[in-house]
C-alpha cells in the first residue's frame, strides 16, 4: 500500500521528510503482508480501491462509480478484509506520526534549541518577559496540571494490542539511527516490526462481549501504570533544567506539578453498572498496582545500593529505622541473606518491601499512608546525600519520591459522579417528600436548608434500591478515606446541575450515609456541572445561592474556601451548537471568576472535554492561553477519554510532550501574574450576535425541524455505534429518543462517522455573517486576529471544516430517502456559508492554509478513509434492508466504524 498521492498538491518540509519515508516503508511492507497472510484476491482488491480512491480525488468523475462497483455488494468475509486492511494502514501510520513526534523532540535537543511549547520555551520566554525566579517560585507552590481519564465509551482497545502498538514504536525509534546499525541488527529490527504488525493483523481487535466496568478500569490504568508512573520524574527532572538554563544556578522544585484523576469505576451518570461496589473495587486495584510498582521501584534500588558500612557511613537514623522494622516485621527479618550484614541500605529495602506486601494484605504491621513510605525513602535519601551518595543512587530514590508524592497509595483520584435527578428523588426519599422532586428549585433549597441545620435524618428504614445504593456510594466513600486516604478520592459531581439544591443534596446525603467528620463536616468537594448553555448562564448565581446557605458556607470554610465548579462542553454544544456553547462556556468562566472574588472563593474550574473539536477537545496548550483571566488560577484540571487518552499518553515521550505543553502553557498564565486581557466591550458584542445568530440557525434545524432525527438516525450509522461493544455505559441518559437525551459521544461521533461532522460547524456561517452585517468585516476581523478566544474557536473551526467531506456526506443522505433530499441542501449550504466565511475573516483562500502539516495530513488520509466509507454505506444500506439480523454483516460494519475512526483520527 503506496501512501504517496503524486501531483496532488501534497507538500513536504525538509523536517517531515523522514515520515513520509517511514511511512512508505510501512505501507510497502503491510502491502507485503497482506499479501501473504489475507485470503486471496484480498490485496488486489484493496489496491484497486486504493487507486480509485485516488483518482476520485483528483476529480475523476467516473471514479467514485467504479469504487462503488468494486466495494458493493461484497461478502461479508471479503468485504471484513478489506477494510481491516485499510484500518491496519492507519494503525502503523497512526505510530508512525507518533514516533516522527519523537523524532522533531530529538532534533531540537540535539540543536541545543528548545521546541515551541517546551519546559525551556517556556522558562525563557518567563525570563524574557521579566517574570523574577522568586515569582516562578511562587507559581511552583501552587500550580497542578490534572489530566481526569474517563471510560467514556470512544474507544476499547485490547491491552496486548496496545502493547504491540508500544513495542512497533520503539522498533520505530530504534530504526532513527539505522545509518549507525550493522546488517545483523538492522534486519532484527525489520523482523521485530514487521513481527508486531503481522501478529496485531492476526489479533481479533473486537473484545468478546461488552466491556465491564473492571474491564475499563484495568484499561486506563494501563496508561497510568505502564506510561505516566514512568514519566513523573523524568518531567519534573526537565522543569528543574529548564529553569536552571533560564535562571542560572539549581532550581529544585519542591512539589509535584502533576496529579492524575480518574472517573472510571466512580461515574454513575447513566450508567446501572456503576455504584459502591464498582468504587471498592476500583480503588483496592488502584492500590494492588500502584504498590507492585513501588516494589518493582524497590527492587531496582536494592540492585544499585550495595554501600558496605566498612566502605561508607550511613546516617545513625537509617540504621534506628533498620532496627525498628527487624522488630515489627521478625519473619520478614529473618529471611535477610546473612550476605547483607553490612549493606544497610539493602535492608532497609529489604524491609521496607515487607511493609508494601503487608499494606496489600491489609495487614496493620504494613505501611499506613504513604507519607510514612515516602519518609522511608527520604531517610535513605538524606543519608546518601550526607555520605558521599550524589552519585551513587541518589538520583534514583529522588525519582521515586517524586512517584510518591504524585502517586501516594491511591494511584490516580478517583472522582464520583451522578446525575442530579438521582439525588432529587432520594433526598425525596429521605426527606418523606413525596413530592420533592417536582418542586421548583427554590422549595428544594428551603427544605434542603432546614434539614441540613439540624442532625442528620435516619436513613429510610426500608429504602428503596436506588437510595439503598445511593447510600451506600457514600459509606464506600468513607471507607476509601480511611483505607487510601483522602487524595483518594476526588470531587463529588453533580452532573445536569440547576440550582443550589443540587449541591446541597450531597452535603445531607453524605452525612445521611454516614460519610462525615467530627462535627458534621463532609469530606468532600462538591462540584456541580453545568451543561447546558442556560445552567452556564445560572452558574453563578447558583454560586452565590450556596454562599448564602450557613452550612454549606461552613462546609467550605472546611475545605479551605475551595470550591470546584466544572463546565460542561458537550451537552452545551448539542444544545446550542459550537459557537453558543464557546462563547457560554467563556462568559461563564468570566463570570464565576468575578463571582468567586466576590465571595473570597478558591476557585477550581473543572473542564469536561471530549476528544473531538465539538466536545471542547481544542489544543491544549491554545486553550488555556485563551482562557478568561482569573479562569486558571494555577489549575488546568480537565477530562481526558477514549482514543484521545492513546494519542496522548500511549507513549513515554509524547505523553512528556503532552504534559509540557499544559504545564508550560499554566506557567505563562500564573507565573508573575495572569497576563491575559480581558475581552473588551466590542469582542463581547460581537460574541454576543455571533451566539444568538448561530444558536438560531442550529436549533432551528436540531431542535425544531421535525424530520432532523429521521435525518440523523438514517444518515450516521448510529444504529451500529450504539450496539458497538466499547463502554459499560448505555448511549442514552434515559429511555426517550430525543437529540437531548442522546449521549453526546455518539452523537459527534456518528456524524464524524458519515463525514459530515455537523456539530462541530453548523450554526457557524449563520452566526459570522450576522456578526459581519451588524459589526462591519473590520471589526470582526480585528476580533479574530486580536481576541485569543475568537482566534481558537475559529482555528478549530477551520479544522472541522477541512476535515469534513460533503461529497461523501451526501451519499450517506442517500440512506435517509426523501428526508434526506429535503434537508440536506440545507447542510449543505450551511456548510458552504461556514467555509466562505472562515476563509474571508482569514484573508486565506483555502482551508488550513496556515498549517500545511495538517492539511497535508487531511489530504493524504481522505483517500484511505474513502474505501472504508464507500463499504460502509453500502453495507448499512443491506444490513437495515434485512432488519438488522444479519451478523455477519453487523461485524464488518463495526470494523468500519473502527477503522474510519482510525482514520480521521476522532470518534466523538
Amino acid at each position: 500500500m503506496d501512501p504517496r498521492i503524486e501531483g496532488a498538491g501534497v507538500r513536504f518540509d525538509a523536517k517531515d521528510r523522514p515520515l513520509r519515508r517511514e511511512v512508505a516503508r510501512l505501507g510497502a511492507l503491510l502491502g507485503e503482508l497482506l499479501r501473504e497472510l489475507a485470503p486471496p484476491g484480498v490485496y488486489e482488491t484493496v489496491e484497486a480501491a486504493r487507486l480509485a480512491a485516488r483518482r476520485r480525488r483528483r476529480g475523476d468523475a467516473s471514479a467514485g462509480a467504479e469504487l462503488e462497483s468494486l466495494l458493493g455488494a461484497q461478502d461479508p468475509a471479503t468485504a471484513l478484509e478489506v477494510v481491516r486492511a485499510f484500518s491496519a494502514y492507519f494503525g502503523v501510520v497512526n505510530t508512525a506520526e507518533q514516533t516522527h513526534r519523537l523524532r522533531r523532540r530529538m532534533d531540537y535537543l540535539t540543536a541545543g534549541i528548545a521546541q515551541p511549547g517546551s519546559l525551556r520555551a517556556t522558562a525563557l520566554e518567563l525570563r524574557r518577559r521579566g517574570t523574577t525566579l522568586e515569582q516562578v517560585r511562587e507559581a511552583l507552590a501552587t500550580v497542578v496540571v490534572e489530566p481526569v481519564f474517563t471510560a467514556h465509551p470512544t474507544e476499547s482497545v485490547r491491552r496486548t494490542l496496545l502493547r504491540k502498538d508500544q513495542r512497533l514504536a520503539q522498533a520505530l525509534v530504534e530504526r532513527f539511527g539505522e545509518a549507525t546499525l550493522d546488517p545483523v541488527a538492522l534486519e532484527s529490527l525489520e523482523q521485530r516490526i514487521a513481527l508486531e504488525i503481522a501478529a496485531a493483523w492476526q489479533t481479533d481487535e473486537q473484545l468478546p462481549g461488552r466491556p465491564t466496568v473492571a474491564d475499563e478500569v484495568e484499561h486506563v490504568l494501563f496508561f497510568l501504570s505502564d506510561v505516566l508512573y514512568r514519566v513523573i520524574p523524568a518531567l519534573h527532572e526537565e522543569l528543574e533544567r529548564a529553569l536552571a538554563l533560564a535562571y542560572g544556578g539549581e532550581v529544585p522544585v519542591v512539589r509535584p506539578v502533576v496529579r492524575f484523576g480518574s472517573w472510571v469505576g466512580g461515574d454513575m451518570d447513566g450508567n446501572p453498572a456503576v455504584g459502591a461496589d464498582t468504587i471498592r473495587a476500583a480503588l483496592a486495584r488502584h492500590l494492588e498496582l500502584v504498590l507492585r510498582r513501588y516494589r518493582e521501584e524497590l527492587k531496582g534500588l536494592h540492585e544499585h545500593l550495595s554501600q558496605s558500612t566498612s566502605r561508607v557511613d550511613v546516617d545513625d537514623a537509617l540504621l534506628e529505622r533498620v532496627r525498628e522494622y527487624e522488630a515489627l516485621l521478625p519473619d520478614a527479618a529473618a529471611r535477610i541473606p546473612e550476605s547483607y550484614f553490612d549493606l544497610p541500605y539493602r535492608r532497609m529495602l529489604w524491609l521496607m518491601d515487607a511493609r508494601l506486601a503487608a499494606k496489600g494484605e491489609g495487614d496493620e504491621r504494613g505501611y499506613g499512608p504513604p507519607d510514612d513510605f515516602r519518609a522511608d525513602l527520604a531517610l535513605i535519601a538524606g543519608s546518601l546525600e550526607r555520605h558521599h551518595g550524589a552519585r551513587a543512587g541518589l538520583a534514583l530514590v529522588r525519582r521515586a519520591l517524586w512517584r510518591v508524592d504524585v502517586f501516594g497509595f491511591h494511584l490516580a483520584t478517583l472522582d464520583v459522579r451522578q446525575d442530579a435527578a438521582v439525588h432529587r428523588r432520594v433526598v425525596g426519599a429521605v426527606l418523606g417528600d413525596g413530592e420533592y422532586e417536582g418542586r421548583d428549585v427554590h422549595e428544594r433549597t428551603a427544605r434542603l436548608a432546614a434539614a441540613l441545620a439540624g442532625p442528620a435524618p435516619a436513613p429510610p428504614s426500608d429504602p428503596q434500591p436506588e437510595s439503598a445504593a445511593t447510600l451506600e456510594v457514600f459509606r464506600a466513600l468513607a471507607e476509601a478515606r480511611t483505607r487510601y486516604g483522602p487524595r483518594a478520592i476526588g470531587p463529588f459531581v453533580v452532573s445536569m446541575a440547576q440550582g443550589a439544591d443540587d449541591a446541597l443534596a450531597v452535603l445531607l446525603l453524605a452525612r445521611v450515609g454516614g460519610c462525615e467528620l467530627e462535627g458534621s463536616r463532609v469530606p468532600l468537594d462538591i462540584a456541580p456541572l453545568f451543561e447546558t448553555v442556560d445552567d452556564l448562564e445560572r452558574g453563578p448565581d447558583v454560586l452565590r445561592a450556596l454562599c448564602a446557605d450557613a452550612t454549606y458556607a461552613a462546609h467550605l470554610d472546611g475545605r479551605g474556601r475551595r470550591q470546584v465548579v466544572m463546565l460542561g462542553y458537550s451537552d452545551s454544544n448539542k444544545d446550542g451548537g459550537i459557537v453558543a456553547s464557546r462563547v457560554a462556556l467563556d462568559r461563564a468562566q468570566e463570570r464565576l471568576v468575578e463571582a468567586a472574588a466576590e465571595l473570597r472563593l478558591e476557585l477550581v474550574l473543572f473542564h469536561g472535554r471530549g476528544g473531538s473539536v465539538s466536545r471542547g477537545g481544542s489544543k491544549p496548550r491554545a486553550a488555556l492561553l485563551a482562557a478568561p483571566p482569573g479562569a486558571l488560577a494555577g489549575h488546568a484540571r480537565s477530562t481526558e477519554q477514549g482514543e484521545i487518552i492513546g494519542a496522548k499518553f500511549g507513549l513515554r515521550g509524547i505523553a512528556t510532550r503532552t504534559l509540557e505543553l499544559t504545564l508550560g502553557a499554566l506557567l505563562e498564565r500564573t507565573a508573575g501574574g495572569d497576563p491575559a486581557q480581558p475581552a473588551t466591550d466590542e469582542q463581547r458584542a460581537i460574541a454576543a450576535t455571533l451566539g444568538q445568530a448561530s444558536r438560531a440557525c442550529y436549533r432551528a434545524l436540531v431542535h425544531d425541524e421535525p424530520d432532523f432525527i429521521a435525518l440523523f438516525e438514517a444518515m450516521t450509522p448510529l444504529d451500529v455505534i450504539t450496539r458497538l461493544q466499547i463502554g459499560s455505559r448505555p448511549a442514552r441518559r434515559r429511555s426517550m429518543r430525543g437529540v437531548q437525551d442522546l449521549r453526546a459521544i455518539p452523537w459527534v461521533f456518528a456524524w464524524t462517522q458519515c463525514r459530515l461532522v455537523l456539530p462541530g460547524w453548523y450554526g457557524v456561517g449563520t452566526g459570522l455573517e450576522a456578526a459581519i452585517a451588524e459589526h462591519g468585516l473590520d471589526t470582526v476581523r480585528r476580533a479574530a486576529e486580536q481576541w485569543p478566544f475568537l482566534t481558537m474557536l475559529l482555528s478549530d473551526v477551520e479544522m472541522v471544516l477541512a476535515k469534513s467531506d460533503l461529497g461523501i456526506a451526501a451519499r450517506y443522505a442517500e440512506l435517509a430517502g426523501d428526508v434526506g433530499t429535503a434537508l440536506f441542501p440545507r447542510l449543505r449550504a450551511e456548510h458552504e456559508r461556514s467555509v466562505a466565511q472562515v476563509l474571508e475573516l482569514g484573508g486565506a483562500r483555502e482551508l488550513l492554509e496556515r498549517d500545511p502539516t495538517l492539511q497535508r495530513s487531511i489530504r493524504l488520509r481522505n483517500p484511505y478513509v474513502d474505501p472504508m466509507s464507500f463499504v460502509q454505506i453500502d453495507l448499512l444500506r443491506r444490513w437495515r434492508a434485512g432488519g438488522r439480523e444479519d451478523a455477519g454483516l453487523e461485524r464488518v460494519l463495526i470494523q468500519t466504524v473502527r477503522g474510519i475512526a482510525r482514520g480521521l483520527r476522532n470518534t466523538g
